[in-house]
């Protein structure tokens, strides 16, 4: 099976199910996160990146219902060990960094945790809260610091019921031009 079809069985198979307490599916949230990347000019490897920024979700089992967590999944590390086999660091990178750039955002731009949902809210605590000074300055060494707060913002806006968006099978092609070739 080609990587494409290996990440569409994923998803097919675990992106059903709601996505934690919000009015979409786990597959819904990744196309609508991309759709937002998309309308903003995003370069390809941050498209994909919006795509698959959870599906750390869906390689480990978790709870279905959020008030059934007591810890924070990880699921940003789990899914960039995944995609760091399969494609660059210009992928993988931001998908590690985007709940930090949540915590990040929560520190700098006094209305973002306003704007976030009530499952957000909630996996924001358990992922550490806003962030503190030392955090800020290590967060904003690395190097797709500024990818991943963008990746964040369009996490927070792809979880809108109904939303018209391309279906996964257009992204066939973005996968495998970008998948590593080693």
């Amino acid at each position: 099976m080609s990587l494409a079809g290996d990440i569409f069985a994923i998803y097919e198979t675990r992106g059903v199910q709601g996505y934690f307490g919000e009015h979409v599916s786990m597959t819904e949230h990744g196309l609508q996160t991309a759709h937002f990347a998309r309308a903003e000019g995003a370069p390809d490897t941050l498209l994909l990146a919006a795509l698959l920024h959870d599906i750390g979700y869906l390689l480990e089992n978790v709870p279905d219902a959020l008030e059934d967590w007591t810890l924070d999944a990880c699921h940003e590390e789990i899914g960039a060990r995944w995609l760091a086999e399969r494609f660059d660091a210009s992928i993988c990178e931001p998908v590690r960094l985007h709940v930090a750039a949540k915590r990040y955002l929560c520190t700098t731009d006094a209305g973002y945790r306003a704007r976030l949902s009530a499952a957000s809210v909630r996996t924001l605590e358990l992922q550490g809260g806003a962030m503190r000074a030392p955090e800020l300055t290590q967060f904003e060494r690395e190097p797709f610091w500024r990818e991943a707060v963008r990746l964040r913002r369009w996490d927070d806006q792809g979880k809108v019921a109904g939303l018209a968006t391309r279906p996964l099978r257009d992204y066939l092609g973005l996968i495998e031009r970008l998948a590593r070739r080693d």
